[in-house]
């Protein structure tokens, strides 16, 4: 306060001498007002002695001139001077006032009362200004110094409680208030992320559809604050402390939106920590960090955005560089799961989650360039961008090699009962399900190809089909029983066919690809019927006997056919069909409708042979010794067991 000691000292000095300067100045007005007095008493007298007109008109001339103009002009400059400096010196005296108020306020500190502390900061502003403007008054730089002292010790209070009051709200957002800002749709009711997900890519994208989406930025600092964050950056930023500012922002910050991801579950993983992780493990991970990607842009990105917006409001360069430096690790974070899946070894069953986290790339891309817009986020949009360009050359390459994989495939497992095979209900599906992903797919092929995109999905999916139908040839040879063959290659070409007239891939394949691989199906099952049954067949004919030529089932002649030639295909004929009941009770064919076709093929050619084989040839074996040691069955016996056949039932009683 020495200097607003001084200046109070000058002052009154001033005043002093402005007070005898009036004083002087009054003796004056005084003495001329008598002098004047006089002259009118004079002028009076003679008035009444000069009656001419003119000669009174020459004096009050006089008169007026001498006690109005001297007398005026002297006194008005006199008092124009006083008032110029009683104003001067209220105007001083003003400042000195808003500075002990401002002095008063800033020594309290700016905790209980941030909003007058903030205007006391401005009031010191302004009578620094003041008194740098006024260079004549001999005290001004010793005010300005101790202005400028106080201006500082303010601003470091400010800073310490811009500060306190950043670390204090910048805490970490609970998952489930992140939850409860998604869309319905999206939203979780158990706490997985993968809760809010459709079951189905096809519901999923119905349901976006029909519902608006709405996300809600979560609050990450109270409304309240932002304003009065804003002023103390203000005030922060005139003082010089910019890089101040800018680190006490990003430590704050940063802080509470790692933590954030962190309670969310997003990791920090390599390459390495995904080759060691389990399928199953990897494929959830793969779901969450879909989902979090998706909180993280729509929700945390753009709100911190929006809060350092406010808070920068009209320093553009800091608010980018402080919005650049809090988010760079939390993307980082994000990002290095996304690179470490792209880079990790290729198998087919990661085609899917592949194609999922290249759809939620380019899905976010448009908001990752406007949120991360600025020049001081120039590397983390870059990194979004390279990351959707590697996520789709490893999904192409990928999609590349299921061609491959599916051709060169030597699983071992057995399949005994010649049902359909693992592998071709696993291509078949891996078909359907690319399907969900057509426009991905296609936007793959534009980006990997020249050429129409459609067309070189058809061709691929063509020619995965085509690699299928190889290996199951390779397969069926597995079988030593001819005719289990081609129940197999009949069952799985049936569901090939059958999956594909019910699915997209039929409007893709075409329907002369349908037709002809229907005949393919038909041509198994007839050289089925041929092979497993002509045999049994045979044993209801005879030719080549010893009275001539004749068959069994022709409604010829019995002569010539002996009653041990006809015990003896009897015999024959129930040994085979007992064998082939045992064993194709076993086999299997899954769809209901084919296997009752093929029981009822089979029955139409078999019943009406072994009708005919009893009707005349029965009658010679009934009137001899035990005749149900040769007539087993009935053609009723047959129907019923034929029922029987492709159950994949298991057999332990003993023949009969």
């Amino acid at each position: 306060m020495g200097a607003y000691t001084a200046a109070m000292e000058t002052l009154c000095e001033r005043a002093a001498l402005m007070r005898e300067s009036m004083q002087k100045t009054q003796s004056i007005t005084d003495n001329m007002v008598a002098i004047l007095g006089s002259f009118d008493h004079r002028l009076s007298a003679l008035e009444t002695a000069m009656r001419p007109t003119q000669a009174r008109f020459f004096f009050f001339s006089i008169f007026f001139s001498l006690r109005f103009g001297l007398r005026t002009h002297s006194i008005r400059r006199a008092h124009e001077n006083i008032d110029k400096t009683l104003k001067a010196a209220e105007v001083i005296l003003n400042q000195f006032d808003r500075s002990r108020q401002a002095e008063a306020k800033i020594l309290r500190g700016p905790h209980e009362d941030l909003e007058s502390y903030l205007e006391a900061v401005d009031q010191l502003r302004s009578i620094v200004r003041f008194f740098s403007g006024n260079k004549g008054f001999k005290s001004s730089i010793g005010v300005v110094n101790q202005a400028n002292n106080l201006l500082a010790k303010a601003i470091f209070k400010l800073e310490e409680e811009f500060r306190q009051l950043l670390t204090s709200y910048s805490k970490p957002v609970e998952p489930d208030r992140l939850f409860d800002c998604l869309p319905n749709s999206m939203r979780t009711s158990t706490g997985s992320p993968r809760d809010g997900e459709s079951n189905s890519k096809k519901s999923s994208d119905q349901n976006k559809s029909s519902e608006t989406i709405v996300y809600q930025l979560p609050t990450l600092i109270p409304p309240r604050l932002l304003p009065l964050l804003h002023d103390m950056t203000q005030q922060m930023i005139q003082a010089g402390h910019q890089q101040q500012v800018s680190i006490i922002y990003r430590e704050a910050r940063s802080a509470a939106l790692e933590q954030t991801l962190k309670k969310l579950g997003v990791e920090r993983l390599g390459k390495e920590d995904v080759q060691k992780m389990q399928w199953e493990v990897l494929e959830a991970k793969i779901g969450n960090w879909i989902h979090f990607m998706r909180i993280a842009v729509k929700l945390l990105f753009a709100g911190e955005k929006k809060v350092c917006d406010e808070i920068f409001e009209g320093n553009d360069n800091l608010r980018d560089q402080c919005f650049a430096e809090v988010t760079a690790n939390g993307v980082a974070m994000l990002l290095s799961f996304g690179e470490a899946i792209a880079k990790s070894k290729r198998s087919p069953e990661k085609l899917f989650v592949l194609l999922d986290m290249y759809e939620i790339m380019r899905e976010l891309q448009p908001e990752m360039d406007v949120i991360f817009g600025s020049k001081f986020c120039g590397e983390m949009r870059e990194a979004s961008i390279v990351l959707t360009k590697r996520l789709a050359q490893t999904a192409q390459e990928t999609f590349g090699d299921f061609e491959e994989a599916v051709e060169k495939d030597a699983t071992k497992t057995a399949v005994l009962d010649g049902t359909v095979h693992p592998l071709t209900s696993y291509v078949i599906n891996y078909v359907k399900f690319l399907f969900d992903y057509h426009s991905t797919l296609l936007q793959l092929f534009k980006e990997f190809h020249e050429g129409d995109a459609e067309e070189q999905l058809a061709s691929i999916t063509t020619r995965i089909m085509q690699a299928l139908q190889t290996n199951l040839d390779g397969k069926s040879k597995q079988y030593k029983d001819p005719a289990l063959t081609q129940l197999f290659l009949m069952n799985n070409m049936h569901y090939i066919v059958r999956s594909v007239r019910r699915s997209e891939a039929k409007d893709l394949l075409g329907d002369d690809w349908v037709q002809i691989h229907r005949r393919v199906v038909q041509q198994h099952a007839n050289q089925y019927k041929r092979i497993a049954w002509s045999k049994i067949l045979q044993c209801l004919s005879i030719q080549g006997t010893q009275g001539g030529s004749g068959s069994f089932g022709d409604g010829g002649s019995t002569a010539g056919v002996s009653r041990a030639m006809v015990k003896d295909r009897f015999k024959t004929f129930n040994m085979l069909f007992e064998e082939i009941h045992q064993r194709q009770s076993q086999w299997t064919v899954p769809d209901s409708e084919l296997r009752e076709s093929l029981r009822l093929a089979v029955a139409e050619v078999l019943l009406p042979a072994y009708r005919s084989f009893i009707r005349r040839f029965g009658p010679m074996i009934e009137g001899g010794k035990n005749p149900q040691k040769y007539i087993r069955y009935t053609p009723e016996d047959l129907e019923r067991m034929l029922a029987e056949f492709f159950e994949g039932k298991t057999w332990n009683e003993p023949r009969r």
